[in-house]
């Protein structure tokens, strides 16, 4: 059985503010040294799948520097390999795409190239392992035009997923997207296994509705439900659709527990990525660092507790980066503190800075539309002893900034919590 992957990875990713300003969210830095959507193609790989189309839309060009020819994830072919498909125009109609199942359906000819027998759907935005042999053998021995991937969520955020109800066999009996009073908790984890010849047939059909938003979960599975062999695959693993900030957040933070039940030690099914070359981590006399994760380049000597820290970080002498996630090549200056705190790249900390929680605020106490988690931008610097509340929103890019005035950069020399400083170009 032959069977082609094909990755949604366009989506603007709005709810990750000023992570995705600048990039799709697949592309969005995770765990130090990845992308999201390396665990996508890194399961692709590992499970023996070597051609993959990854359908892009929303700013791109960070996701295709990343992806290039696909080397890191063995995805460099001369047949198949890695294919990024972004909207074009042809002679007889061009269009954004307008929904996930639009967005395979303008891409059937790149399927069909392939001859298929099974196509593989999955998100870029989902971060898990999973050997998708075991999902397709399933799927066959079932008989199954879809195959549904499924894990048991509980009933209070049932609302965020699609929701299934299956019989003893595991086939589907309805399905229902984003129910406002969920029935159950058997969820979809946005990863589905159709049948060549099948997905053809329900996509062209889906084109056709006029009332459709073209969209998997909520058009062409309720439909196919009562007239296809929908079945679900049940799974239990460590599995987060990271779009959120505080679940981005949160995802980082369960990676440094004792024992993860993300494993990235896991030389069994190595998660690959796209690596440059950066000297050792160099830890300094007057560092401490507890519970963290530390990339290649960064150089730490104040302190670091609960944080992954990305490649070129810098922590200097003084400094306190707590429950926060720093990524390439970031400044942290002489006595800032920057704690439950999000940084894109590039931000510079400025000496004397406090950026994050406030007193009286505790680990795990949730406040405001983030969590209570100040993001700030990529390249943004943040003025010297500026002090920022809890749950701010500071965008990418701003330009202008005088790291020794901040009071005249931002007009005030207190941001307080909850506020957003400049406005998301996206």
């Amino acid at each position: 059985m032959r069977t082609l992957a094909m990755i949604l990875a366009g989506g603007a990713g709005s709810r990750l503010s000023v992570l995705t300003q600048k990039r799709t969210k697949p592309a969005v830095p995770f765990a130090g040294k990845y992308r999201i959507i390396d665990f996508a193609l890194s399961n692709c790989a590992n499970s023996g799948i070597f051609t993959v189309g990854v359908c892009a839309q929303y700013r791109p060009r960070s996701l295709n520097d990343h992806i290039r020819s696909g080397r890191p994830w063995d995805l460099d072919r001369a047949t198949g390999g890695v294919t990024l498909l972004q909207p074009y125009v042809s002679r007889q109609t061009s269009d954004w795409y307008q929904g996930t199942a639009d967005a395979i359906c303008q891409n059937l000819d790149f399927i069909h190239h392939y001859r298929p027998d099974l196509v593989l759907i999955l998100a870029g935005d989902h971060v898990y392992k999973m050997n998708y042999d075991v999902l397709t053998t399933f799927h066959l021995e079932h008989g199954a035009d879809l195959t549904i991937a499924t894990m048991r969520v509980p009933l209070e955020e049932a609302h965020r997923f699609g929701i299934l109800e299956t019989n003893e066999e595991y086939e589907v009996l309805d399905f229902e997207e984003k129910p406002a009073r969920p029935r159950g908790r058997l969820a979809s984890m946005g990863i589905y296994v159709f049948n060549a010849d099948v997905l053809h047939e329900v996509l062209i059909a889906d084109r056709g509705c006029v009332d459709s938003r073209h969209d998997f979960g909520g058009d062409v599975i309720p439909r196919m439900v009562k007239t296809h062999r929908v079945y679900a695959f049940p799974r239990q693993t460590y599995w987060v659709d990271v779009g959120t900030i505080e679940s981005y957040w949160q995802a980082h933070m369960d990676l440094l527990t004792d024992r993860p039940a993300l494993d990235l030690l896991d030389r069994e099914w190595v998660i690959h990525t796209r690596s440059e070359e950066r000297p050792p981590v160099n830890v300094r006399g007057h560092a401490v660092v507890n519970r963290s994760l530390i990339t290649d380049g960064c150089v730490i000597e104040g302190t670091v507790e609960h944080s992954v820290l990305s490649p070129g970080v810098v922590v200097k002498r003084g400094a306190v980066v707590r429950y926060s996630v720093v990524m390439t090549d970031a400044v942290i200056e002489e006595d800032a503190v920057v704690d439950h705190a999000i940084l894109d790249k590039r931000v510079h900390v400025g000496t004397g800075v406090r950026a994050g929680w406030e007193d009286g605020h505790s680990p795990g106490a949730v406040t405001g539309p983030h969590g209570g988690l100040t993001v700030v931008g990529k390249n943004t610097p943040i003025p010297t002893g500026l002090r920022i509340g809890h749950d701010c929103t500071i965008a990418a890019d701003l330009a202008d900034i005088d790291l020794l005035s901040g009071k005249d950069a931002f007009g005030r020399d207190t941001i307080p919590s909850g506020a957003t400083v400049g406005v998301a170009d996206g």
